[in-house]
């Protein structure tokens, strides 16, 4: 085995590494979870991480 063949074989290792990275990115299965992480930017912070101004105006706003 020469270091051709190691190069070869490394070679297919690597693209069916990035034919399942892909097959699992795009699956159905997993796209609840990847829907949600999406939206994770725009949740809303904890009343606990805001400071009492916050706390205060959005619970006015609420109202």
């Amino acid at each position: 085995m020469d270091i051709n063949t190691l190069r070869g074989i490394a070679t297919i290792l690597a693209m069916l590494a990035f034919i399942g990275v892909t097959v699992w990115a795009y699956s159905s299965y997993k796209k609840k979870d990847f829907d949600e992480a999406a939206q994770l930017p725009f949740a809303d912070e904890p009343d606990d991480e805001k400071t009492p101004r916050e706390q205060h105006d959005a619970r006015s706003n609420k109202e």
